[in-house]
């Protein structure tokens, strides 16, 4: 049984901010609350980096009972965080007036988002006085961060710029992840089944003195989280900002003209594995972030999905294409600016 109409009761809607890196396991986190949800109203609002919504398609056809097309919004081609007044204010207003309004909201930031603004948003007028932040998590993908790919070795940094003061050593991707996890009310370490005890443990630590204040950091695999333990952690981070920091305090706005992504079409390919292994080359070769999205295999009736994070990928088939889908592969490719897309692209339809 539903519980009573939470905009009715006088109760605001509480709403979860699920942030992290790209790659972290965000969707696979929202899909596991889906499917442990117990009967509760959830509406996803799903934000990506560029015009394919990839994330968004994988949570609508998981077919989980009680989760509608109409309880998924996506909002694509543009950062959430950059596009609040546009995009996610009018999202959020049109949910809240449904006839049936969810009793719970899950918010997933496409990768590159700050979470500070976003949180800010919740501070309307309009907004305030219905819904407010439950919590914000921050999901780690943890073999990455323990590869120190999104850590900057501050010694060397300091010895750089002492050689030469002009050159902006400057980290994007270490800004994007340390906003995250400052605006985090509990850190999920996740993939923790590739880790050894000692690296989690180290990680812990290592994260727990990156926050600006005390902050639980739980291990886990798939993103199987316990949703009790995710919902109703009732922050009210909307009334709590000065205790999340952010590079970019201060600042009207913030760009991300340091990423830029592209989409690359392909045909039906014969076998899995070798696209794999050649997005792999390509990954490595190009220093590309994220690899993602849906191919068609000659035979079979199945989807293939892909999910690639640097130069480690996984694939399987998700669900059949439809009678009257295109059957065209279509991979998000997310990277760095300045990379080359004709190699890339050249490199991937091999």
């Amino acid at each position: 049984m539903s519980a009573p109409n939470t905009v009715r009761n006088g109760a605001k809607i509480p709403a979860t901010v699920i942030t992290g890196f790209l790659g972290a396991g965000k969707t696979t986190l929202v899909r596991h609350v889906l499917e442990n949800a117990a009967g509760k109203r959830i509406a996803i609002i799903v934000n990506e980096f560029g015009s394919l919504g990839i994330d968004g398609d994988l949570l609508k056809s998981c077919g989980i009972a009680g989760c509608s097309d109409d309880d998924i919004v996506e909002l694509s081609n543009g950062c959430i965080c950059c596009t609040v007044a546009d995009d996610f204010l009018p999202t959020m207003q049109a949910l809240l007036d449904r006839d049936d309004p969810p009793e719970h909201v899950l918010i997933e930031t496409s990768g590159l988002a700050l979470p500070k603004p976003l949180i800010k948003a919740f501070d309307w007028p309009t907004i305030r006085s219905r819904m407010t932040v439950d919590g914000v998590i921050a999901v780690v993908d943890g073999p990455a961060v323990a590869s120190g790919r999104f850590a900057d070795d501050p010694d060397a940094i300091a010895r750089q710029r002492a050689e030469d003061p002009s050159v902006d050593h400057d980290n994007p991707l270490a800004e994007v992840y340390e906003d995250q996890l400052s605006a985090a009310d509990l850190i999920v370490l996740n993939k923790a089944d590739l880790l050894g005890d000692a690296q989690i443990d180290a990680l812990r630590e290592t994260i727990s003195g990156s926050v600006p204040r005390a902050v639980k950091v739980v291990a886990a695999r798939e993103g199987r989280i316990d949703p009790a333990v995710l919902l109703g952690l009732l922050a009210a981070a909307e009334d709590d900002l000065d205790a999340r920091p952010s590079h970019h305090d201060g600042a009207d706005d913030h760009e991300h003209d340091d990423f830029d992504t592209f989409v690359v079409e392909i045909g039906e390919i014969a076998e899995p594995d070798a696209l794999v292994e050649r997005l792999k080359t390509v990954a490595e070769a190009h220093d590309i972030l994220r690899i993602k999205g849906f191919v068609p295999v000659a035979g079979k009736p199945m989807r293939l999905a892909v999910q690639g994070v640097g130069a480690r990928f996984r694939h399987a088939y998700d669900r059949p294409w439809g009678p009257a889908e295109d059957r065209t592969g279509r991979l998000v490719v997310i990277a760095e600016a300045g990379f080359d897309k004709a190699a890339i692209e050249a490199a991937i339809r091999g």
